[in-house]
């Protein structure tokens, strides 16, 4: 079973947003995302002050399995990247909700993580 934070919000791509209350919010993958995709051998993450709509492409993961996109759960400017991720791109395996963090956004509008899926249903497009 997946581990599915309550305090988050998700996209059906699998990203999960974690609001900060000040109109940011960190940006990663789920549990389940990266349990799918296996072994993350590399992650390519945007420049610092890159405007992503929401649903843009923000980035790839690549594993031992597959490269797969990585969409942006919500509008917004990007304010940093988890420069970690360069030299350890595991870590999104081994901590998907902490560590392995992808990048942090000021909201374009912050109601926006409203419209995301909350833990329970999340939990059940998952199954």
């Amino acid at each position: 079973m997946s581990n599915v934070p309550a305090d988050l919000r998700y996209a059906k791509s699998h990203e999960w947003l974690k609001p900060a209350g000040d109109g940011t919010a960190t940006v990663g993958i789920t549990d389940y995302a990266q349990n799918s995709l296996g072994d993350i051998t590399y992650v390519q993450l945007p420049k610092v002050g890159t405007v992503l709509a929401a649903g843009q492409v923000f980035g790839v993961v690549e594993s031992v399995k597959a490269a797969s996109d990585l969409y942006s759960p919500v509008a917004g400017t990007v304010i940093a990247v988890n420069p970690a991720l360069d030299a350890t791109p595991e870590t999104v395996n081994q901590d998907a909700y902490e560590g392995g963090w992808m990048l942090k956004l000021k909201l374009s509008d912050p109601a926006s993580a409203g419209t995301l899926l909350d833990a329970t249903a999340y939990g059940k497009l998952i199954g």
